[in-house]
């Protein structure tokens, strides 16, 4: 019996410890389980997080990779698809803009190589060179208005798209207020508000001293979102790369815009600020001068350091268009712009090329214009048998007063050097036109266009011809400084003509032809000829284009060929009397050959760019001395390209080269002295991050990575150094 029971209680001892031993390790295997299970939700949570800011990274990418579009604003014809046009047209993004670090609007166009940019003469605006012709900041237009746009320089911030049209445009767009944009011409679109909403603050720092940010808000709202508003604000202060040189910008933009099924209305108005002081100038020849001097180091500023200028635009615009039906809409456009710009000039005058000793002067110009610009036209579209139309009539008309006058050191100069610069006391100006404290009229401007178009299409969309014209009126007249009497009276019209021809082998590619005209005022025979007083009709140029396109969406191409021929006004003797003659019968022949290529080649690898042949011919000048020779200040070629990688082993990150190239350009008609090639090299990269389930950007830059020393530009006779090495640093934050 003891053995039984003892064998009994050891049974029970041992079950008891079982037991005992099972509920300590339940109890314990609870809150072990339980970590476990929190751990697991939060690596599951941080791993849906990580790929939510993945995915945010990456649409962030997406909708900076869109940097080209084919296609843009054609005035009278709309807004078209690049690949159905008979004309070389393109548009580069507010997100080229933003991830380039664009300060100018000829910053933004360095991508573009059918364009070069130059300054004003004697002062800091800037000006383009397309097709070897030049368009004045007065005739960039803003959704294919003329007379609203800030004419020296443009902040490129307050702008969706910067658009492009290589080649003649008077039927498109009608006469420019100043007359050029004959080899091409540059259109503005405003921001708008996008369905996904929008805040983005954006810091910037450019080298020595420059600093600014940006504010960008975007919001849709009301009932199926019809209503929008979008905000602009940007502003940058301080030296930049080059000595002593400091610039200051303000930009602000408002707009709104509401539509439903018929009715699109939008309105934007906005201001600039911007200035330069002590900046750098052109450099003038003297007369006698035949070498062209070499150019100092690249940061050098010769400038004085009492030149200035000081541009304030208030402007804006009205858009509404109307469906009458789905077949007809009607539209109508008003604009306007108000400035005041002010500014002392100097440029310095090199006497000699080896040793780079001149002389500067002095100028004092206040400069105030009232614009109005106006467009009203209908659109159509109706079958006729197996054709299909597209007709387009209406009308426009610009209002432009002109208050300027001058204050110039007459008699009196300053000296300097090109290499070692000599900065004087300001210079007094003793020769004064008008009232330099309030400016009265001195011109005034107007010019009315009415215009008809009919785009044909047939055989299954294959085929689309465009005919038709624009019947244009100018009317100018100018007034003295000092008596305000009318000085000179210009009433001319024209009728410049158009036809366009596009035939599409695929969905994908295209074949065109066009042969279009520009137009500008020519001038009226002045000094001491026999004919003075003589009023000229219009010039109006020819242009003749053909070409082929290739564009699958994300990625196009373009390969133009084109002559435009230009009119050109001189001075020649008359007979044997020694009196001279004022004639227009001058010509220029710009021939050429234009390559671009924009998007993306392989998945990750995007190129932008492309190439421009030209041959700038003078066919007709005075007494045959100068025929055959090439134009002032024409490359006989230009080269650009901007690739663009995407990092595999870095997601968000990218890394952007850039490559400008420019040929040979001559400084004098003579053609005896000519601007050596130049190339200049970019470096920059990019990082996009997610930040709080927010997109973040960080920017860094170098412009002329070499720091190389070059003449860009002699167009108008005069030099333009090439900006020095530059920084540019940014970070972008949505919130």
């Amino acid at each position: 019996m003891s053995l039984r029971l003892a064998t009994a209680r050891r049974y029970h001892a041992r079950m008891a410890l079982a037991g005992l031993l099972s509920s300590t390790a339940v109890l314990v295997a609870l809150p072990v389980q339980a970590q476990t299970q929190t751990q697991s939700t939060q690596q599951q949570q941080e791993t849906s997080e990580a790929k939510r800011d993945e995915q945010i990274v990456v649409k962030a990418k997406r909708r900076n990779q869109m940097e080209v579009i084919s296609g843009g604003q054609l005035g009278a014809l709309g807004t078209k698809r690049g690949l159905d046009v008979p004309f070389n047209i393109r548009s580069y993004t507010s997100s080229l803009i933003l991830n380039q670090q664009s300060q100018t609007l000829g910053e933004v166009l360095e991508n573009d190589p059918s364009v070069r940019t130059t300054y004003g003469y004697g002062n800091f605006s800037e000006m383009f060179i397309i097709r070897g012709l030049v368009l004045n900041g007065d005739d960039i237009s803003i959704n294919g208005l003329y007379g609203i746009t800030p004419r020296q320089l443009v902040s490129p911030q307050l702008y969706d798209q910067v658009q492009v049209l290589n080649g003649a445009s008077a039927f498109l767009n009608g006469a420019a207020p100043s007359g050029s944009a004959i080899g091409g011409n540059i259109n503005l679109m405003f921001k708008h508000a996008e369905n996904t909403p929008l805040t983005r603050i954006t810091g910037d720092y450019t080298s020595k001293a420059l600093g600014g940010g940006a504010l960008d808000v975007g919001r849709r709202f009301g009932r199926d979102k019809a209503y929008g508003l979008r905000l602009n604000v940007a502003g940058r202060s301080g030296e930049d790369a080059i000595e002593h040189e400091r610039r200051h910008s303000v930009a602000l933009g408002a707009d709104f815009d509401w539509h439903n099924e018929t009715t699109r209305v939008s309105v934007d108005m906005n201001f600039q600020n911007q200035g330069v002081d002590w900046g750098r100038p052109g450099v003038f020849l003297a007369s006698g001068v035949t070498q062209v001097p070499r150019a100092p180091s690249a940061g050098k500023n010769y400038g004085q350091p009492w030149s200035y200028n000081d541009l304030n635009y208030i402007f804006g615009m009205l858009n509404v268009e109307h469906d009458l039906s789905k077949h007809v809409t009607l539209y109508g456009a008003f604009g306007g712009l108000g400035s005041n710009e002010k500014g002392t000039y100097s440029s310095l005058t090199v006497n000699n090329a080896a040793t780079g000793s001149g002389t500067y002067g002095s100028m004092y110009v206040p400069y105030v214009q009232t614009n109005e610009s106006t467009r009203a036209g209908v659109r159509a579209h109706f079958d006729t048998g197996p054709i299909r139309h597209e007709v387009n009539a209406g009308g426009s008309a610009l209002w432009s007063e002109t208050d300027t006058a001058y204050a110039m050191a007459w008699g009196t100069s300053a000296t300097g050097n090109l290499y070692h610069p000599v900065y004087s006391a300001p210079l007094v100006q003793n020769f004064v036109g008008g009232n330099t404290s309030n400016p009265t009229r001195t011109a005034n401007t107007r010019l009315y266009s009415l215009f008809f178009s009919d785009t044909m299409t047939f055989w299954k969309d294959r085929i689309a011809l465009t005919a038709g014209f624009r019947y244009q009126n100018m009317l100018i007249n100018g007034y003295d400084y000092n008596t305000t009497a009318m000085t000179s009276h210009y009433n001319q019209d024209a009728i410049t003509p158009v036809v366009g021809l596009v035939i599409h082998p695929t969905r994908q590619t295209s074949l065109y032809f066009n042969r279009i005209e520009g137009l500008s005022q020519a001038p009226t025979a002045s000094g001491n000829v026999i004919n003075v007083g003589q009023v000229f009709p219009p010039y109006q140029s020819v242009q003749y284009e053909v070409g082929a396109k290739y564009d699958v969406g994300r990625f196009s191409t373009t390969l133009a060929f084109f002559q435009v021929s230009q009119q050109n006004s001189y001075t020649e003797p008359y007979g044997n009397s020694g009196a001279l003659i004022y004639r227009n019968d001058g010509m220029q022949r710009n021939r050429g050959a234009e390559l671009s290529i924009n998007g993306q080649i392989i998945r990750g690898l995007r190129f932008n760019g492309g190439a421009t042949l030209i041959d700038a011919n003078l066919t007709r000048t005075s007494g045959g001395t100068n025929n055959g020779h090439t134009a002032i200040g024409v490359p006989n070629y230009t080269i650009n390209g901007n690739l663009e990688y995407d990092l595999p082993f870095l997601k968000g990150g990218t890394l952007v080269g850039r490559v400008v190239n420019t040929g040979k350009q001559w400084v004098n008609t003579a053609n005896t002295a000519h601007l050596p090639v130049w190339t200049r090299f970019d470096l920059a990269a990019r990082y996009t991050f997610a930040v709080q389930h927010k997109p973040m950007t960080l920017r860094f830059g170098v412009d002329n990575l070499a720091n190389t020393r070059y003449w860009a530009s002699s167009f108008n006779g005069y030099l333009l150094q090439g900006q020095p090495r530059t920084f540019k640093f940014s970070v972008s934050a949505d919130l």
